[in-house]
This record gives structure tokens, C-alpha cells and sequence, in this order.
């Protein structure tokens, strides 16, 4: 149970591993380090190219308010990070605070949900990375050859998981230089697209910007729903500077700072590059580009030229590259974190005595995700593209699980204050609430195979719907057969609530779900 001592100090960290055994290096990371990770990881120019278009097509000029709405529930959830990092800076997140609050079969499947995407989604990554950069360099050969692509995302993902084994510090460093060469092209993309539209130097069919295309309520309801489910994903990723809690420097509230932070610049920067693309084109222009993620690159030569224009193109190679490696890290620290607790093979919490990393289960991750990225890039693209529309569904599963989590986890301090229940109350369960709608529209959606973007249908439903809720089962299998295999103590944990004070600072943080023996 949690402790209480009656002092008005700021909560410590949590180390779990202590003594002679190596633990995750303290004070690796600034701030600024982890809020460059938090952005890398979601990926923005990529996420950006892969559904604008998609977007634009379903809602048209309301294309801006889609991706307003769609923040809503990412920044709801951000508060719930944030308020229960406060709680426990357990490297694992969000399956350690639904262990505390929920339960531990909860917690376990929430981890799993976590260890899943980061299965799931590096490959894909990898893939985008290789295409993009044969693709700027001009080597259409390479670009059209699957070999070319597949060996060159499989190297990039054993450089990356390399990346991560070798320090968290050599991450951060590369991230933030990474993270320049994305934001950059994008801002330079919008400020000159807006500039051309209002000095009507754009092409026939630009439309001048107005603040209305950020009104949701012009958004027929299906239409918004449809393109929640485009848009609210690709803010996902922010979370991973929050799983490096352990090792960020400063007070307890900096990881969760980084990721509230990460979501507002995400925001601005993507409400920005829609309002350039439907001025720069209209909404027949980016309906061209349906499905096809060469919007922003084509879009990038029309408004900057095409030396200019190369930028953004890059800037979306480098996208899907830090992605590669930052994707890896939060799937790495919650099955360290697992392991910790007993709630997986005690391998995969082994730390590195050199580089203070956790060496296993970061390679465990690099592995796992180029045994899933081989067959399926070889069986088809499509295939690779159902797996990777299936990662939403792990999304909105450990995501609405942690908003949940923080507003039972709190109960009892809700009614305390207007400020406790609306941002450590109303505003996690709202953001669960809309992500469990979405996860329950998806599951519809693929009812119907045609819905899919292959168009299969395996056993009567779309392919990412079975692939999605088949490794939901093959965790609830794995959950059972850990437990039957022995009694471990992690699964007699009981449900906690948070001790009074503890949200004033005048309470300690948890005891790691880690023994002392840890």
C-alpha cells in the first residue's frame, strides 16, 4: 500500500532497483530532451501526409475542426498521464497505474496493449522511412523493389533498436536534431502556402482561408466520427516521455508536463498544415490524394519549388525514422516495468550495466517487430496496412484504460476542489469515454471487410479487426497461462487509492510495484 507521511514535500521518484543492481539512469534526460521524443514519436510529418487527404475528403474545408475535435480526447488522456505520473513514476505508465487503480488482470492487458503497437507499428515505420528516402534521392528502381525496401527497413530497425540499447542520452540528442529537420519544412510549408493564397498567387481552386473551417458543428456527425478515427491517431506516440519518467531530470511533474506540451504543439502544427493544404488546393485538390501520402511532398514542390519542396519530403523520411526509434522505447519500459513486477519473464527487466538501458527488452521489441514486419510486408502492402490500422484499436484500449484509471484512482479527492474534478476527473473519463466509443465504432466498421483497406475478409470481418482483437485474446491467453504457470505475487495485488494530499504534493509517491528484492 502507499505510504503517508505527514510532510509538505514534493513526492520522490520510485527507484525500483536499487543496490549492486544496475537501474535505469536518473537524470539522463532534460525536459526539453523528453518534450523532443514526445513529438518524435508521434511521428508528425508522416502521421500528417498518411490522412490529410483521407481527411479532407470526408469533412472537406472542416478539415481544421476534425483535427481540433480529435486533440480533445489526446489532451484529456495527457491529463491523466500527467496527474498519475504525479502518483508513480514507474517507467511502465500506464500499466502500472491500472494495476494500482483497476486491478492487476487490468493492468496486465493494458501493459500488453502497450508491448503490442510498438510490435505492430516499427515495421511500418521502417517501411515509410526506406520508400520516402529512395523516393527523394530519385532511385524509383529501388523504390518499386521490394527487396531494396525490405532490407533497408529491417537495417533501420536494427540501427534504431541499437540506438535505444545504446543510452537514452544518444536518443535524445539524436531526436532533437531529427526533430528540427520535421518542424521546421512544415512551418515553412504553411507560412509560404497561406502567404500565396492571400497575395493570390496560388493556383486556380485555392480558396481563401476563414477561421469557420474550425467549426465542428458544419461537420455532418458520421463524417466527424470517420475522420476522429483518421485524425485522433495520429497524435498518438506523445506518451513515450512520460515512460521515460525514471530517467528525466528535474521534479516529478516534467514527464507528464512534456506530454500536455507535445499535444498543444501537435495541435498547432497539424491545424496549421490543414489550413495550408485546403487553401493551397481546395478540397478537390487534396481529394486527389485519397489513401496516398504523397499530398504533402506534391503539395511541398507547388508552393516551394522543387529544390524547397525536397524539404518536406525529407522532412517526412526523417518522420517515419525517429518514429522507428522512438516507438520502441515506450513497448521497451512498460515490459521492463512488467518484468519488474513479476508479471512477465524476470529477462526482460535485466538493465545494462554499461549503458543503463534495458538491453532485453528493447531487443526483445527490435526482434518481435521485424519477425511481424517480414511476413507481412511479403504476403502483401495491403496486409501491412490492415496491421497497422489495427494498431488503433490497441490505442484507444490502453489510452481510455488509463483514463479511467486516474479518475478511480483519485475518487476520493474529486469532490475536493472544482479543479480535482474537472481536469483529474471529468476531463480522463471523457477522453476514455470518446476513445471506447471509437474503439467500438472501429470494431463496427470492420464488421464490413469492404471498410478495410485491403477489402479482405477473414472468417466474415475486415482484417484489422480480427488481427487487432486476436492479439487482444492471444494477451488475455498469455495473461492465464503466466498465472497458472505459477503463483505470482503480482496477481494477488489489491486496488489502491491515492493517499489525501498527494495531488497538493503534501503526500509521497507510491512504492514501486517492484518487491525490494528488485
Amino acid at each position: 500500500r502507499m505510504e503517508s507521511p505527514e510532510v509538505s514535500s514534493r513526492p520522490e521518484p520510485a527507484v525500483p532497483n536499487q543496490g549492486d543492481q544496475p537501474h535505469l539512469k536518473a537524470d539522463a534526460i532534460s525536459f526539453a530532451d523528453g518534450l523532443a521524443i514526445a513529438l518524435a514519436s508521434t511521428a508528425p510529418a508522416y502521421s500528417l501526409a498518411a490522412v490529410i487527404g483521407s481527411i479532407v475528403v470526408l469533412v472537406g474545408l472542416q478539415a481544421p475542426a476534425a483535427l481540433l475535435v480529435a486533440f480533445v480526447p489526446m489532451f484529456f488522456i495527457a491529463a491523466a498521464f500527467y496527474y498519475m505520473n504525479k502518483a508513480d513514476q514507474d517507467c511502465g505508465t500506464c500499466f502500472a497505474w491500472v494495476t494500482r487503480a483497476i486491478g492487476p488482470q487490468a493492468g496486465w492487458m493494458t501493459g500488453w496493449a502497450i508491448c503490442v503497437t510498438g510490435i505492430l507499428v516499427v515495421g511500418s515505420l521502417a517501411d515509410v522511412a526506406a520508400t520516402s528516402f529512395f523516393d527523394l534521392i530519385g532511385a524509383d528502381s529501388l523504390m518499386n523493389s521490394t527487396a531494396a525496401v525490405t532490407g533497408t527497413a529491417v537495417a533501420l530497425m536494427i540501427v534504431m533498436t541499437g540506438v535505444c540499447v545504446w543510452g537514452t542520452e544518444i536518443s535524445a540528442n539524436l531526436q532533437k536534431v531529427l526533430m528540427v529537420v520535421q518542424i521546421v519544412p512544415l512551418i515553412l510549408f504553411i507560412v509560404v502556402a497561406l502567404f500565396k493564397v492571400w497575395s493570390g498567387d496560388a493556383p486556380a481552386g485555392s480558396v481563401d482561408p476563414s477561421l469557420s473551417w474550425l467549426n465542428p458543428f458544419e461537420i455532418p456527425t458520421g463524417a466527424l466520427s470517420g475522420a476522429m478515427l483518421l485524425a485522433v491517431f495520429i497524435y498518438w506516440g506523445w506518451e513515450s516521455a512520460v515512460n521515460l519518467n525514471e530517467e528525466t531530470e528535474g521534479d516529478v511533474d516534467k514527464p507528464g508536463l512534456a506530454g500536455v506540451i507535445s499535444t498543444t504543439l501537435l495541435l498547432i502544427t497539424y491545424v496549421g498544415v490543414a489550413f495550408a493544404i485546403v487553401a493551397w488546393g481546395g478540397v478537390s485538390g487534396a481529394g486527389k490524394f485519397d489513401d496516398n501520402a504523397a499530398i504533402l511532398a506534391t503539395y511541398a514542390k507547388q508552393v516551394l519549388g522543387g529544390t524547397l519542396g525536397l524539404l518536406v519530403l525529407l522532412s517526412v523520411v526523417v518522420s517515419a525514422l525517429a518514429s522507428t526509434q522512438t516507438t520502441i522505447l515506450p513497448s521497451s519500459r512498460t515490459s521492463l516495468s512488467m518484468a519488474r513486477a513479476e508479471a512477465m519473464p524476470h529477462a526482460l527487466s535485466e538493465i545494462s550495466g554499461r549503458f543503463f538501458t534495458p538491453v532485453v527488452s528493447t531487443v526483445t521489441i527490435g526482434v518481435l517487430a521485424i519477425l511481424w514486419y517480414l511476413p507481412s510486408k511479403l504476403i502483401s502492402e495491403n496486409f501491412l496496412f490492415d496491421s497497422l490500422s489495427a494498431l488503433s484499436l490497441m490505442i484507444a484500449f490502453y489510452y481510455a484504460m488509463t483514463g479511467y484509471a486516474c479518475a478511480f484512482y483519485y475518487r476520493r479527492e474529486l469532490f475536493k476542489s472544482v479543479k480535482n474534478l474537472l481536469f483529474v476527473g471529468l476531463a480522463p473519463v471523457i477522453g476514455a469515454l470518446l476513445l471506447t466509443y471509437l474503439f467500438i465504432k472501429s470494431l463496427v466498421d470492420w464488421s464490413d471487410p469492404a471498410n478495410s483497406y485491403s477489402g479482405a475478409s477473414w472468417f466474415g470481418f475486415a482484417p484489422p479487426a480480427v488481427i487487432g482483437v486476436g492479439f487482444l485474446l492471444l494477451g488475455a491467453m498469455l495473461l492465464l497461462a503466466w498465472r497458472i504457470h505459477q503463483e505470482e505475487p503480482f496477481f494477488k495485488r489489491r486496488r489502491e487509492v491515492a493517499d489525501p494530499g498527494l495531488l497538493e504534493g503534501k503526500a509521497g509517491a507510491a512504492v514501486a510495484l517492484a518487491g525490494p528484492e528488485n
